[in-house]
């Protein structure tokens, strides 16, 4: 039986992530305004697993690693 990576069940697109997100957010209010402490936590619980999945995504299935920063000479940092 082949094993899945950790990521192979994660969306590539940032579609999924920012709905996550808002209905979290959207929850977590929702919670606040019926003084639901349970629906206040699933809210929050959801807004970190978009926060915390997404970069997770972005790392697994990027093929190469982000570039590097700019390249300043140093010349123009001392002027």
């Amino acid at each position: 039986m082949q094993s899945l990576s950790a990521g192979a069940f994660l969306p590539e697109s940032i579609g999924p992530y920012v709905a996550l997100m808002g209905v979290g957010f959207a929850l977590a209010i929702l919670g606040h305004l019926s003084r639901s402490r349970w629906m206040v936590a699933v809210g929050v619980i959801m807004i970190f697993l978009a926060t915390l999945l997404f970069p997770l995504a972005l790392q697994i299935f990027s093929d190469e690693p982000p570039p590097p920063g700019p390249r300043v000479p140093m010349a123009a940092l001392l002027a």
